[in-house]
């Protein structure tokens, strides 16, 4: 079983190289063992692209000249329950029986419907033999965005912001305040990169004029996804460049406009977080961050609609303002950024 951890581990590594470049598609990584030796390595790249067994069967292939027979006498370990239908590229289940290779590792099933079981059943069917459930936990949280997306037709959702060392989130006279230093700004950018979109309220966009892009860190930026009820946010504000597709929540039009893109919402009255994240669901958005503002924030928060929240708190202190959210959880980690500190808040364990 040790064995099996130390392959099921690299697998894990390679998955993550695919962070920010699969969605709506899981991370998945997968590894060819022969006689204690890997002999080939692969993950899903890229969405619509080849799958990770696809690459790793590729990768043995071009390295060697008999792979064809090293396959009949291997093992692949593979993150995620190989699929058993046809997407955008055809089974990996079957690829796997066509070349013969007669056992597999699985980290965890995948609960799509067009998978959840099926793949492991074909492989069992055709005689491979199939381990599930190595390293499960660290599969499952790997692809924790995929899941959430699959099991509850939203994005999984992560809340953040900065307050002070008092409590504040922001002065209340509407001047922009910096609460962290460096170090956290560049932290934020590089997690931008890694999810689908970015999500703040019509007086974060029009207090800060944020551009809600990556600048400090490497990586694609989020689609941006504004709440603008009345359409007030004038047309100049950075959010409204057209360098990436936004998306913007009104109660009056359903427009296109370029990569601008005008959704309007029957209820504005009445959860409003809930009719966001289901049509963000439709259109394929796995994940997403909301940065802002406070209101924003604490109505996702009261809606019970949040998988994690990333707090920053600054050393300063404002005496009065606007007060920040106001989240119970657990308490998963607290650290030091520089002179900031970063908690992570998860929602209590049912």
């Amino acid at each position: 079983m040790a064995e099996h951890h130390l392959y099921m581990q690299r697998a894990l590594e390679l998955a993550r190289l695919g962070a920010g470049s699969v969605s709506p598609n899981p991370m998945v990584g997968a590894i060819i063992v022969h006689n204690g030796r890997i002999i080939g390595e692969g993950y899903h790249e890229r969405y619509g692209q080849a799958h990770a067994e696809v690459n790793a069967v590729n990768d043995a292939l071009a390295k060697y000249t008999n792979a064809e027979e090293l396959l009949k006498h291997s093992t692949i370990y593979v993150t995620l329950e190989p699929c058993a239908h046809y997407g955008k590229t055809p089974p990996c289940a079957d690829l796997i029986i066509k070349h013969g290779i007669p056992n597999v590792i699985v980290g965890c099933r995948d609960p799509f419907d067009q998978v959840n079981g099926k793949g492991i059943e074909k492989l069992i069917a055709a005689g491979v033999g199939v381990i599930l459930g190595v390293m499960e936990e660290e599969c499952l949280d790997l692809n924790k965005r995929f899941f959430t997306r699959v099991k509850k037709q939203r994005p999984y959702i992560i809340l953040k912001w900065a307050e002070t060392a008092d409590g504040f989130f922001a002065p209340d006279d509407g001047s922009q305040f910096w609460i962290t230093g460096d170090l956290a700004k560049r932290l934020v950018h590089q997690w931008r990169s890694e999810e689908d979109a970015i999500l703040v309220g019509k007086n974060t966009a029009l207090i800060d004029n944020p551009q809600l892009n990556v600048r400090y860190g490497s990586g694609k930026s989020p689609k941006r996804v504004v709440i603008d009820r009345n359409l007030d946010l004038p047309k100049h504000l950075n959010v409204f460049d057209k360098s990436v597709e936004t998306i913007v929540f009104n109660a009056i039009k359903m427009e296109v406009d370029d990569n601008i893109k005008y959704i309007s919402l029957e209820d504005f009255d009445n959860f409003v977080p809930q009719y966001i994240l289901f049509q963000l669901y439709l259109q394929d958005i796995q994940s997403i961050i909301i940065e802002g503002g406070a209101k924003t924030l604490q109505s996702f928060i009261d809606a019970g609609l949040w998988d994690e929240a990333r707090v920053f708190i600054g050393n300063i202190k404002l005496n009065n303002g606007i007060k920040s959210p106001v989240i119970q959880g657990d308490i998963v980690s607290s650290d030091s950024l520089g002179e900031d500190s970063l908690r992570i808040i998860t929602p209590y364990a049912v």
